[in-house]
């Protein structure tokens, strides 16, 4: 049997008209149970999540049976006391780490949109209609805005866009810049082999391979505290690029350089590591929220001084 995460089919012509559940059984060999992987949505179908328990398999489709990554499916279970701030359009929650906050291709309950629905739904007694204004990675804690009111969707993504959200973190990596304060200017892109990588500044607006361009990706970096062999940094992302706090402190010149980026394992995500030690430590510190009708208030623990004059590193752009 293939011990990868995915195993993927062509549905052949004597097994037309066979319950999926079955086939998915069969193939998984008793290793998992089938109908949970489908009740997970860990079945596709021609590029379609499937989780209709009575679906029959057509001749030709093509199948993909996605297996949990770390070999079962976690149980997400959130609190309300972690609701920094509600109203009638916005949630604001504190985001545990170890949780994606949306779907995987193989699990669309154990994450924390699935959970809050669920939350929510058992307080209210009547669904609400949540949608992520933004995302933070599965290790990465602090504040998650959500909105309750798909009217508000566009003015929320205005505000990313034009810049108007604040976000900042704190990171604890190995080893320490030389300068206090430094911004980074880079290009954003997927590599020929699908993983995000950092592409030079003169490079922005290049169409890659797959179709798609090199965007920009700009974060603003201040050291907090010089530590023995690592420090605390204040990062400021001013893009909201995929990975970008990792990216671009795994582009630091030395000694920040010995952060390098890992492809995914069959049993984890893709993750940034130093060479057998501990990952890099990204958490949110806050998210102010500005731009629409209901303003996010208090969330802002402290005033964001001016950034200085940023540095130059290999393949980014000074910015004055």
């Amino acid at each position: 049997m293939d011990d990868s995460p995915t195993i993927r089919l062509t549905i052949a012509p004597e097994d037309d008209g066979r319950p999926l559940h079955e086939l998915v059984a069969e193939v998984l060999g008793g290793r998992l149970d089938g109908d949970l992987l489908i009740a997970h949505g860990g079945l596709w179908v021609d590029g379609a999540r499937m989780r209709d328990d009575d679906a029959r398999a057509r001749a030709g489709s093509q199948v993909a049976i996605h297996r949990p990554l770390a070999g079962a499916y976690p149980e997400v279970v959130l609190s309300l006391d972690r609701i920094l701030y509600e109203d009638d359009d916005l949630l604001a929650y504190d985001k545990p780490p170890g949780v994606y906050v949306d779907s995987t291709p193989w699990d669309a309950e154990g994450n924390l949109h699935a959970a809050l629905l669920r939350l929510l739904t058992q307080r209210d007694g009547v669904a609400p209609k949540l949608h992520l204004a933004h995302r933070l990675d599965r290790d990465t804690t602090g504040v998650l805005l959500i909105s309750k009111n798909p009217a508000i969707n566009p003015a929320i993504q205005r505000a990313f866009v034009r810049g108007a959200i604040h976000k900042e973190y704190l990171c604890l990596c190995a080893g320490a810049p030389h300068e206090d304060a430094f911004e980074i200017l880079t290009g954003h892109g997927r590599s020929a082999h699908g993983l995000f990588r950092v592409y030079p500044a003169d490079e922005i607006g290049r169409v890659l391979i797959n179709g798609s361009r090199v965007k920009s990706m700009r974060t603003r970096f201040r050291v907090e505290r010089r530590l023995e062999g690592a420090a605390l940094l204040r990062a400021f992302p001013e893009t909201g690029r995929t990975h970008q706090i990792r990216l671009h402190l795994a582009h630091l010149p030395a000694p920040a350089r010995r952060w390098r980026l890992w492809r995914p394992r069959r049993h984890g995500p893709a993750t940034c590591r130093l060479r057998g030690r501990r990952q890099l430590d990204c958490q949110r510190h806050e998210c102010c929220f500005v731009g629409t009708r209901q303003h996010v208030e208090g969330l802002r623990s402290e005033n964001v001084c001016d950034h200085e004059p940023a540095c130059r590193y290999r393949g980014c752009q000074r910015v004055a």
